[in-house]
């Protein structure tokens, strides 16, 4: 049996993932970016929530936990900054597993975005979420990590096999494309951006992503490759991504 996903908007611009493990028919919610809309979509569906899954601690994405567990009873798992916000079931960290049912769960560290930001890699299945890691075209903001530590969470990602399913968190996409195109002019990205601008243009989601993808055509990925056009010839692989991120966060294309 598999992991089925179901994805669906919050917000203004997030995704909500629910996760089947459909041996046991128990259910995952990663990350609770809108309560609401989680309760809607599991009655809608008929899943039984057993585990709420937090990447990091941002109200984005932590900040329904106590509405979502008080209606479910899921156990509430993440890592140890989730307390700052709202209280856990579970704390984890790099190399623990989280079992739903007959699908085991591989937790990454990939701080950068934030400090202890975790991943869920269902190897199994070839499928990771990725919170505000890595974005189609992207990565998260160095809101208190720094260059170093988020490059070698992006590494981490990056070996990972290519068909795996990367589910990001939020619909960036088309911004990231604008940004992207500012950097790199290989034909491969630009036959990307324009599958991008139409599929935004009809309404349709970006996410998800996969590795492989990313590797061919995400900036943040490929910055060494792009270290001359962002002012950082020589420098090592963490400085020039800085460069790029740095670019990126003041791009107003």
């Amino acid at each position: 049996m598999a992991l089925k996903v179901h994805q669906f908007p919050c917000l203004s611009d997030n995704y909500g993932f629910l996760a089947l493990d459909e041996a046991t028919g128990l259910a995952a919610c990663i990350d609770t970016p809108e309560a609401g809309a989680i309760l809607r979509e599991l009655d809608k569906l008929g899943w039984k929530l057993a585990l709420i899954l937090n990447t990091h601690w941002h109200p984005d994405h932590a900040g329904g936990n106590a509405e979502v567990k008080a209606a479910t009873g899921a156990t509430v798992v993440g890592p140890g900054e989730v307390t700052r916000l709202t209280p856990l079931d579970r704390q984890v960290a790099g190399g623990d597993v989280v079992e739903l049912g007959a699908t085991r769960f591989e937790v990454i560290e990939t701080g950068g975005h934030t400090l202890q930001h975790i991943t869920y890699v269902d190897r199994a299945d070839h499928i990771a979420f990725v919170g505000d890691t890595l974005f189609a075209l992207g990565c998260g903001r160095l809101f208190e990590g720094d260059a170093a530590q988020m490059w070698e969470s992006l590494q981490k990602l990056a070996a990972l096999p290519d068909d795996t399913t990367v589910y990001c968190a939020h619909e960036y996409t088309a911004a990231n494309a604008r940004f992207a195109l500012s950097v790199d002019d290989d034909p491969a990205l630009k036959r990307r951006a324009e599958q991008i601008f139409a599929a935004r243009e009809r309404g349709e989601p970006t996410v998800p992503t996969t590795i492989g993808l990313e590797k061919a055509t995400n900036p943040f990925l490929r910055a060494p490759r792009l270290a001359a056009r962002v002012g950082a010839a020589g420098k090592p692989d963490y400085q020039a991504f800085g460069a790029v991120r740095a670019a990126k966060d003041v791009f107003k294309g």
